[in-house]
Order: structure tokens, then sequence, then C-alpha cells
């Protein structure tokens, strides 16, 4: 039990179809995993377990920490905040570094060793909203000016933002600033200034897509797919071929043709059209009706928060998740440009999955104080 000014708020029981529907989309991702990566697993490291074990690991790194952080109360660490925030600056700028940032895929964004390595722009998705959570909660009366209030966030979140492409990371990017922008919403700033600044912002993408050859070329695939089906549209076109052979319910679990090293990425990025081809209709809908939840029940949570701050903690968080979700899987079924971004709770991928689940312990945490 905590106590607000005068007023004891008990604790009471986490909200359990939130729960149930994480840990179904933990064991969704857990059994395509396996499916999708055994033949990439015994190609290139003998066995097909290889893939399979590390989600394990960093599911139950994932899910000890969601445990811990359901029951330790958010209201505690805000006074960390601050080193939090400053800490994850400082890896993004640690990983940029010569030597130390692991490359892969002409990529740098890993620290680390193997299976240990993690993504500091993962762990950035996070302390952003924690930090904008804490901050803009306790200057309410400010956010409604532009330069004094939302200036310093903006000059912040620009810092973050490029060290993030640095890397180079768009998806991540657009991520942080869609999160980013729920919170300055829900904390009472104007709609015209974020109308004004996603109109500024526009240049500022057009830059990031057309200023660099490989991500110019994915947008314009996204465009026309089959001006280049053997080159930059190949990835479109065999997810649209795995989506569309999966039918009403699939091929079944196990014999998807696509991960035969037709469709990159099965087992990450791509992994939802892998799920498509051997769950089929019905197996894709039940994924996108368990985000559904998620964003149900995340929302109820944030808008049932017994203070500012844990309201825009679990609006920030829930955003963060299923923006993800919707990005993945519109990337995946050819509506929008590929970015790079994993499916939550079912790709593979260590520090995703390790923050998303910390992300869902907070909002399970803020659950257990809503005023139902």
């Amino acid at each position: 039990m905590r106590r607000r000014g005068q007023t004891a708020i008990r604790r009471k029981q986490p909200d359990f179809v939130l729960l149930f529907a994480i840990l179904t989309l933990l064991a969704i991702g857990i059994v395509m995993v396996f499916s999708a990566s055994f033949v990439r697993s015994v190609r290139f490291y003998g066995h097909p377990y290889y893939f399979l074990m590390r989600q394990l690991m960093w599911a139950g790194l994932g899910l000890s920490a969601m445990l811990f952080l359901a029951n330790y109360d958010c209201w505690r660490y805000r006074k960390y905040v601050i080193f939090i925030y400053g800490l994850s600056l400082l890896l993004l700028v640690i990983v940029l570094i010569p030597g130390i940032g692991q490359v892969r895929n002409d990529a740098r964004r890993w620290l680390g060793f193997g299976s240990l390595a993690i993504q500091p722009a993962e762990i950035a998705k996070f302390t952003t909203v924690l930090f904008l959570a804490d901050s803009l909660a306790k200057r309410r009366e400010k956010v409604g000016d532009l330069i004094r209030g939302l200036g310093p966030y903006l000059v912040l979140l620009g810092l973050t933002f490029v060290l993030v492409l640095a890397e180079p990371d768009l998806g991540t990017t657009v991520a942080i600033a869609a999160a980013a922008v729920v919170v300055i919403f829900a904390a009472g700033a104007k709609i015209w200034h974020l109308a004004g600044l996603g109109v500024m912002a526009i240049p500022v993408l057009y830059w990031a897509i057309m200023g660099s050859d490989y991500r110019r070329d994915r947008f314009l695939a996204f465009l026309h797919p089959w001006d280049d089906p053997a080159g930059d549209g190949w990835q479109i076109i065999q997810a649209l071929y795995a989506l569309g052979t999966g039918g009403p319910f699939g091929t079944g679990i196990g014999y998807s043709r696509q991960k035969w090293f037709y469709l990159p990425e099965p087992h990450t990025d791509f992994i939802f059209a892998v799920l498509g081809e051997e769950m089929g209709f019905v197996g894709t809908s039940l994924v996108v009706l368990l985000f559904f939840v998620v964003a149900w029940r995340g929302f109820r949570a944030a808008m049932a928060a017994p203070d500012r701050f844990s309201c825009l903690l679990a609006a920030g968080l829930t955003s963060l998740i299923v923006m993800q979700a919707i990005v993945n899987i519109g990337v995946v079924t050819g509506s929008l440009p590929i970015t790079g971004i994993p499916l939550p709770f079912i790709s593979s991928g260590g520090s995703s999955l390790l923050t998303n689940l910390m992300a869902a312990g907070v909002i399970l945490n803020i659950s257990r104080y809503a005023n139902r």
C-alpha cells in the first residue's frame, strides 16, 4: 500500500487479462521462433535449437524482470529516472565507437558478446518514455508552452534520435518518436503544437529516407516491389507469398516453405509472414486480437491510474508496444515501408524481448493501483 497525499491506495491483483495476452503472445513467439529458425540453425550452427535456446534464455530474463517490476511500485524508482535516462544516452554514444560497438549487416547497434549482446537503442525506447512521464508529470503547467515547456524535451529527443539514426536505425527512431508523442499529448500539449512539429518533421524524415541509398531503395521497393522482384522487392514479395499460401488455417506448424532461405530474416522482422503461412488467417487474427487486448488493457490502466506519472508511463509504454506491432505487421503485409522493427514478444531478439517484457511489468504494476 502506498500513500498519495493523505489518501491510502491499496494494491490489488494485477490485470490478469493483460497478463494472459502477454504470456500467450510470448508462448506463440517461442513456438514460431523455433519453427522459423531451425533451418538456419542447422545450416549455420549445426543443430536446430540455436535460436530457440537464445529465445528461451532471454524470455527467462524478461519474465524475471516483468515479475519484479509488476511487484515493485513504479513510484519507488522515480528518483533514479535522470540517471537511468542519462545512462541510456551514454550507451548510445558508446555503441557508435569503432571497436566497441558490434557491426552486423552494416549497422553498429550491439554491445556485448555473442548471445549476451544488447542493443542500447532498445533500452532507450523504455528509458525515454520513463523520463518523459516523470518530467512532464512534474511540469504540468508548462506543457502548453511550446518554447519554454516542450522546447527542452524536443532538444533531448532530438539528441536521442540523432544517436539512434547514426547506428543507423530508422525504425527504432520512429518507435521512440511515436511513444513520445503519445506521452506529450497525454500530458496536455496543445494539438496544434504537435501538428506543427509533425509538419516540421516531414522534411527530416524525407532526408533520413532519401539521404541513404539502402533506405531509399527500401522505400521505392515498398511502392513498386515488382519493379525489382529479385532485388529490393524480394522481401515484400516473399512475405506476401507466405501469407497467401497460409490461407484460412495455414500449412501447419513447421511446414512453411518460405523459411527455406526464400524469406530473409524469417525468425526476426518477418516472423509474422511465417506465422501467417503456418497458422493461416486464423493465427494472424489471433495475434492481432491479442495485441488489441494489450492496447485495451494498457490504456485502461493508464486512464484509471492513481496519479499523473503512472498515467503517462502506462500510456507511453502501451503505445510503444502497440506501435511496434502495428509497424511490423504493416511492413510484412506490404502496407508500410521496411523499417526493421521486430514484432513484440514474438520475434527473435534478446534486447527487444527483454525491454518489452519490462514495459509489460510496469503496466501490470500500474494496473494493480487502477481505480477500477
